[in-house]
């Protein structure tokens, strides 16, 4: 993949990208941090796509607590939010940035509810099967945190991570219609936000006996 085959942005997206992204009815969204705990690793990386394909990788800073535009698409409630892992990235996006974003459709829960013949759920597994795409993970553990030197390989990881969600959450919403368990996907989406407060206030067994 070029560097050219999409934006990188500092700290928010622009003006011009917002009103794009806007006219979405759905978005594709995931990050990259230091590490899995967001109150001790930073947010380094945020991708966006569109039906489109366009996709846009916004570099935040260290130390760095809004991104407005970001704020405003993320929190739009017209345009859903496709996630892998919703629970882990819309964790982050509040910790670091303040947003608290609705509507969500994670990929992860869908593929566990829908596709009940495997226990292979990450995201390389889902899109080989949905796109027949194998996606490269090997930049899936470097150092983010050097956003301006992000190398061709880790930006090229960060695009495809994004890329092809909006068809694989078609698909996905497509099975989950078939097998009666579209109204169980919905109720569980809707519950993240709920779970993630939980998640960042260090309640972690609040359901075990």
């Amino acid at each position: 993949m070029s560097l050219q085959d999409f934006q990188v942005c500092d700290h928010d997206i622009s003006d011009a990208a917002l009103g794009e992204y806007l006219q979405s009815s759905k978005i594709a969204v995931d990050t990259e941090t230091m590490g899995l705990l967001p109150q001790r690793d930073r947010l380094c990386l945020v991708q966006l796509c569109n039906h489109e394909g366009k996709v846009t990788a916004i570099r935040i800073a260290k130390g760095q607590t809004e991104s407005p535009n970001l704020k405003q698409l993320l929190e739009a409630k017209n345009i859903l939010k496709i996630f892998h892992f919703a629970r882990f990235d819309i964790a982050t996006l509040r910790y670091h940035l303040g947003i608290y974003t609705q509507p969500i459709f994670c990929t992860k829960i869908a593929s566990k509810l829908a596709r009940t013949y495997t226990n292979r759920h990450g995201l390389k597994d889902v899109v080989q099967e949905l796109e027949q795409v194998e996606l490269d993970k090997s930049a899936q553990s470097s150092d983010w945190g050097n956003a301006v030197n992000l190398t061709e390989a880790q930006l090229s990881y960060a695009a495809n991570d994004v890329r092809y969600l909006i068809n694989v959450q078609q698909k996905l919403t497509d099975m989950l219609k078939r097998e009666e368990r579209w109204q169980l996907a919905q109720e569980s989406f809707q519950v993240l936000p709920t779970i993630v407060s939980l998640d960042l206030l260090q309640f972690k067994d609040l359901f075990e006996h």
